[in-house]
């Protein structure tokens, strides 16, 4: 991973974000020598957006299965059947 001074972004933005680009790699951006921010290609962050929703979504099933708040195929069937018409 890249690292980079926040001055150095605020001198070289373009070039850094051409980079960027081309790499694929995040950029870690530092102040006052400490991890300040990370410069991400945006698809890249849009593709993380989604495998996020993603595995919230396994999370909240596998909450569900835990605390048997589950219906069997029937049950599912008849209480989706409004939307599925």
């Amino acid at each position: 991973m890249k690292i980079e001074l926040v001055t150095t972004l605020k001198r070289q933005a373009t070039k850094i974000l051409a980079e960027l680009h081309e790499s694929k790699e995040p950029v870690l951006i530092t102040e006052h020598g400490q991890p300040s921010a990370y410069l991400v290609d945006v698809d890249d962050y849009e593709l993380m957006q989604n495998r996020i929703r993603i595995l919230e979504g396994i999370a909240r099933g596998e909450t569900a299965v835990f605390e048997n708040r589950t219906y069997s195929q029937s049950e599912a069937k008849e209480k989706m059947s409004k939307w599925l018409k």
